[in-house]
């Protein structure tokens, strides 16, 4: 048994769709119409990952206070590194994880201002 998707809310889908596909090489598994107003059904698959992204639509424009996911990645300074050269926030840079001794986390915001956490293995 595994989890198909995590839901993660966004404004502008196709920002949004850019900003994982370009900064995290995920592939599109869907991206088809649902209902009326022009929303689409869009599921992403992070790279050697089960569990998929599902855009649903944000409730408010106010920035995510608590962390909405935790990806876990091999490099994490280097990821880190990455998206700062290419402008994304980070909200803090790589560190010991307080919780757990020899892990790295930081934190940065997607497109849609999603606070993530970035974890080693």
């Amino acid at each position: 048994m595994h989890i198909q998707f995590a839901e993660l809310p966004v404004f502008d889908q196709d920002r949004a769709k850019a900003f994982y596909t370009d900064h995290f090489a995920c592939q599109v598994i869907a991206d088809q119409p649902i209902g009326e107003g022009g929303w689409r059904w869009i599921e992403l698959a992070l790279p050697d990952a089960v569990t998929n992204l599902h855009f649903v639509r944000r409730a408010d424009e106010a920035p995510g206070v608590e962390p909405v996911l935790v990806l876990v990645d091999g490099d994490v300074e280097t990821t880190i590194a990455a998206l700062k050269a290419r402008g994304v926030e980070i909200i803090t840079e790589p560190q010991q994880a307080p919780w757990q001794p020899g892990r790295t986390v930081a934190e940065f915001r997607d497109s849609e201002g999603n606070r993530m956490v970035l974890a080693s293995r």
